[in-house]
């Protein structure tokens, strides 16, 4: 395997075919430029890591001597067997590149489900592995929707799954796999910012990346901020509207929201922006060009809400509009201050 993975990273330093999976994988989920080569670079760079004797070295084992003569502990590494790994839309080639591999190089048999918007990047790649050397018996692609492969999984008694997505299939897979799962799921990320005012530059990028990067489709994208008041005095969130209006559809620093349609991201500004004391402070509209979109898919100018943290915590109805997670360019913010006292973040249930 560390021959194969060697031969794959030499194919992919090549400018050709390097080019082509950044090309392949913004026709399926359209990024800027910079982050669709990036991508494919990550998987290189991850390949060369594990040429030669990387993955011998994985499977090391380990030896403890015991408290007397003649004892001795070993663990081997054993493989589980029939895997399986399950990865979104999002990064098409990276993840399911990674997750995949790492599994078939400790012995196991792998079925790979990549959402199948995107599939078509894995597939290339998985035919580029075989290509360098990869055994096809390794690994098996499948083309269907999730409720499918959960049936399969079942059927065919995975020993582990790897899975990458939202917290409800998350749940949902614990309890059929009786907890033989690892997972990655998606969160409802927060960024606090303190009353410290400095280095205002890197800041309001670092902020515009976090929020509005890929058009906020990452799991670690920036949802909510708690702004300090003098964040608020220093001009931020004006320093950080004309940020993301830099974004545009052009170079894809902007672009279709693959989960979300535009009413529905509309609708969720629109029902945020209504609650007591809130207003949109930037955005809020379509994506100039979105209409081009195919329906299922979404349009929105990068876009945050204020509302005050005391409308938040006002009610679990409320709490619950402001923390609903929008898989797009959007993010709420509420301005603190230094004097107000510690309390409950979230409300008590009736």
């Amino acid at each position: 395997m560390g021959e194969v993975n060697g031969r794959a990273s030499v194919e992919l330093r090549k400018p050709r075919v390097h080019n082509f999976f950044a090309e392949l994988l913004q026709r399926v989920v359209p990024k800027h430029d910079v982050q669709a080569m990036g991508e494919v670079t990550v998987v290189r760079k991850w390949l060369d890591g594990y040429a030669g004797d990387g993955v011998r070295r994985l499977a090391n084992s380990a030896a403890l001597p015991g408290d007397h003569a003649g004892q001795e502990t070993r663990s081997y590494r054993w493989p589980y067997g029939p895997t399986s790994v399950i990865t979104p839309f999002n990064f098409p080639l990276e993840i399911p590149a990674l997750q995949s591999l790492s599994s078939v190089w400790m012995g196991n048999k792998c079925t790979v489900k990549v959402d199948e918007k995107v599939q078509i990047v894995y597939e290339q790649f998985a035919r580029l592995m075989i290509h360098c050397g990869l055994d096809p018996k390794c690994l098996d692609l499948i083309y269907c929707d999730g409720p499918t492969f959960n049936e399969l999984l079942l059927a065919g008694d995975s020993k582990m799954t790897l899975f990458t997505g939202s917290q409800a299939v998350a749940e949902k897979l614990t309890i059929d796999l009786r907890g033989r799962v690892k997972l990655e799921d998606a969160g409802f990320d927060w960024k606090i910012m303190g009353p410290d005012v400095q280095d205002e530059d890197f800041v309001v990028w670092q902020a515009d990346q976090d929020a509005y990067a890929f058009s906020g489709q990452k799991c670690s994208a920036q949802s909510i901020c708690f702004m300090h008041e003098n964040w608020v005095a220093a001009g931020l969130v004006g320093k950080l509207e004309r940020q993301a209006a830099r974004r545009s559809l052009a170079d894809y620093s902007s672009g279709p929201v693959l989960s979300w349609t535009t009413d529905q991201m509309l609708a969720h500004v629109e029902r945020t922006a209504a609650l007591p004391g809130a207003k949109v402070a930037f955005g809020g509209s379509k994506l100039p060009g979105s209409e081009a979109f195919p329906a299922c898919y979404g349009g929105l100018v990068p876009t945050a809400v204020e509302v005050p943290l005391d409308t938040m915590l006002a009610s679990q109805e409320n709490f619950d509009a402001v923390t609903t997670e929008l898989f797009g360019p959007f993010q709420s913010w509420c301005p603190t201050r230094t004097t107000r006292s510690t309390r409950s973040s979230r409300p008590a249930r009736a």
